[in-house]
């Protein structure tokens, strides 16, 4: 969660942070994407799975949700929070690359 808050707003620390996710991530990208995209697929199926399991045992229960649950609650939220970790380092590079495009293109122009 420290992590997403650091991505979230413009400080230090979030130039540090994406360049740590850049070294992380380099020269890996077209055989992770393919591999995480059907990792998520199976993952997903399995989460509702596991929800709609939870949500009727809680019902038969009466409402009461065992520690177990709890857990696998939790195991899915941290899922949650990976894949946030993992788009938003994605949208701030993008964006960055292309404030620099718009920049360079905007000295080209002054050149003229």
């Amino acid at each position: 969660m420290a992590l997403i808050l650091t991505l979230m707003f413009k400080t230090p620390l979030r130039k540090l942070a994406i360049l740590g996710l850049d070294k992380l991530k380099q020269g890996r990208g077209p055989l992770v994407m393919k591999s995480i995209g059907g990792t998520m697929v199976v993952v997903f199926v399995s989460t509702l799975y596991v929800v709609t399991r939870i949500l009727k045992r809680s019902a038969d229960a009466g409402g009461v949700v065992n520690p177990t649950d709890e857990v696998l609650m939790a195991q899915r939220f941290s899922l949650f929070l990976a894949l946030m970790i993992d788009r938003l380092h994605y949208y701030i590079r993008e964006l960055s690359l292309l404030r620099r495009k718009l920049e360079a293109a905007k000295k080209w122009d002054e050149v003229d």
